[in-house]
Formats: structure tokens, C-alpha cells, sequence
């Protein structure tokens, strides 16, 4: 059975997507860009305030899932400058406590809206607390 999970205090979806979908205890979060939840538009400022957004944004879904981001145990990091990589690290750690996720980075051309970093995330209820 397929729950949508749906918050105002991320982004609105901007496509023929769901914010999130949950089937048992596993939510699967949709990619967020750094969109402000109530302007819809990109925060323009810099790299660090643009990964804290996406942070902020997937913080928002996973809690309107019954969650927290320390129950996502797979992360996926969309990047249009690799050398982002070491901000998303350093921002990362300020967001996540060990154990941390699994994790990719990949390096992408472009994202939607002219993002230039998108995060989507697997997480699984209850899986910060050992269970």
C-alpha cells in the first residue's frame, strides 16, 4: 500500500512527482533543489546556503513522513561542480550524526531550474533507533 507523503514545508513538486511516497516502513524521497518552500524560487546566494536549503528541504519531507534525515540510510548527491563535493561533506556532517548514510555524488550537466545541487534520499522509519 502506497502512502504520498506531502508537506508545505518543502517545495512544492514542479513535475508528475510526489514529495515523497512511503510503502511499509520505507519512504522514497523525491530530488530537492534548493527551492525556497515559499517563494518556489531558487535561493541565489551561496553554495553552502544552496546545499543547507536542499538539507532543510529533505529535513521537511522526512518529517512529515514520521521521520528524521538520521533515518535515511541512502543519500544520492546530483552535482553540477564537483568541487561542491567537499561543502556538501563539511554540511553534511552538521546535519547527519554516524553512522552515516549510504552515499553517491555524481557529477551531472545540468539540473532542473538551473539547481546546481539536487539530493534524493531512501529512508526507512525507525532505523536511527537501532530497529
Amino acid at each position: 500500500m502506497r502512502q504520498i507523503i506531502t508537506t508545505a514545508d518543502a517545495p512544492a513538486a514542479v513535475g508528475t512527482y510526489s514529495q515523497a511516497v512511503r510503502v511499509g516502513d520505507t519512504v522514497y524521497l523525491s530530488g530537492q533543489i534548493p527551492l525556497d518552500p515559499a517563494t518556489m524560487e531558487l535561493v541565489d546566494s551561496s553554495p553552502e546556503d544552496m546545499i543547507r536549503r536542499v538539507f532543510d528541504n529533505l529535513a521537511a519531507v522526512c518529517k512529515a513522513a514520521g521521520g528524521n534525515l538520521q533515518d535515511i540510510v541512502k543519500l544520492n548527491v546530483f552535482l553540477t561542480d564537483l568541487g561542491w563535493f567537499g561543502q556538501v561533506n563539511e554540511i553534511m556532517a552538521q546535519y547527519f550524526k554516524a553512522p552515516y548514510p549510504a552515499r553517491a555524488a555524481v557529477g551531472v550537466a545540468s539540473l532542473p531550474k538551473g539547481a546546481q545541487v539536487e539530493m534524493e534520499a531512501v529512508m526507512v522509519l525507525g532505523s536511527s533507533h537501532g530497529g
